[in-house]
């Protein structure tokens, strides 16, 4: 008869598909195993504003420990009420080397743009 143990860290929910575990592998452990803890971009949305900001990065084992330490690190002196924390690995940018590429449809379209209108004197300010 085999045992099976399994080491859990903080903010670890055990779980096979629950966030936190892919750190349990032996390719990249956590706390003294030498391995890295992913990077998380973390968002605050401020007390004035809807939006949420981005503020910086920080590494953490989950999301949990990425709120909590955003919490720590970002808002220190209140400066939000709400924040979002997204993995890096899951964010997809586009090149801004190909934005010419990638806007280029949106130039033929001059029905977006309403320059050649005409606007009345009595519109105002418009």
């Amino acid at each position: 008869m085999k045992i099976q143990i399994r080491k859990f860290y903080y903010g670890d929910i055990p779980e096979d598909n629950a966030g936190g575990n892919e750190l349990n592998d032996s390719k990249n452990p956590p706390l003294g195993g030498g391995g890295a803890w992913p990077l998380w971009e973390v968002f605050v949305r401020s007390k004035q504003g809807l939006d949420h900001k981005h503020v910086g990065s920080l590494h953490a084992t989950d999301a949990v420990m990425a709120i909590e330490n955003a919490r720590d690190v970002y808002t220190r002196r209140q400066e939000g009420v709400s924040i979002w924390v997204v993995e890096s690995k899951f964010i997809t940018a586009s090149n801004p080397d190909e934005a010419g590429e990638l806007y280029e449809p949106a130039v033929d379209k001059v029905y977006r743009h309403p320059t050649f209108y005409e606007l009345p004197d009595e519109v105002g300010h418009m």
